[in-house]
C-alpha cells in the first residue's frame, strides 16, 4: 500500500514503477505522465482538470485514457476517489490516512491530519453494523477566503 504524499516526486514515481511491477500493468508513457500529474497535485484534481495538465506535455493523449487510468491507478491503490461534490469526482494522490476540508464557496478541498480522531472509539451503532475498514472524514463549511468575501459582501 503506498505511504502517501510526505514522499518526494522521485520515491513516489519510484513507488509508482513498483506497483505497476506487482500488477502487472504495463508503464506506458501515458501512464507516467497521468501519475506524474496527480503526484504533484496538491488541489485534489478532477479527471478534466488531469487531462488539460497532461495534454500541457502530450497534446495526443485523450480524456478517456486519463479516465481509464485514473480508475486503474484507483483499484491498485495509487490514489483515491473524492466523490463530494454532485458535479465532478475528485482524486487525492494523498494516499496515506488524513481527512478533508472542504469549501462550499469556492469547492477547495484541504487535507488535514487528526490523529485522535483515528483513536476514538467507535459508537456503538458503527461497532454492530460490520467490519469497518477506513476511518475519514469531511468538515464543511467556509475557507479563510472566501469567508472574507461574504464578510464583505455583507457590509
Amino acid at each position: 500500500m503506498p505511504t502517501g504524499f510526505n514522499q518526494s516526486l522521485k520515491a513516489r514515481l519510484q513507488e509508482f514503477k513498483d506497483i505497476c511491477k506487482k500488477e502487472d500493468i504495463r508503464i506506458t508513457p501515458q501512464r507516467l505522465e497521468i501519475f506524474r500529474e496527480i503526484a504533484r497535485a496538491k488541489d485534489h484534481p478532477s479527471a478534466e482538470e488531469l487531462y488539460k495538465r497532461a495534454r500541457t506535455k502530450m497534446p495526443t493523449i485523450s480524456f478517456d485514457t486519463v479516465y481509464r487510468t485514473l480508475a486503474t491507478f484507483e483499484g491498485c491503490g495509487l490514489l483515491s476517489k473524492l466523490v463530494i461534490f454532485e458535479d465532478r469526482t475528485r482524486f487525492d494522490p494523498n494516499t496515506s490516512l488524513h481527512h478533508h476540508l472542504i469549501c462550499r464557496e469556492c469547492k477547495g478541498i484541504d487535507d488535514f491530519y487528526w490523529p485522535k480522531f483515528e483513536q476514538l472509539a467507535l459508537p456503538s451503532q458503527a461497532n454492530g453494523w460490520g467490519n469497518i475498514t477506513n476511518r475519514q472524514t469531511h468538515l464543511t463549511g467556509l475557507c479563510k477566503k472566501c469567508l472574507k468575501k461574504s464578510k464583505k459582501r455583507a457590509l
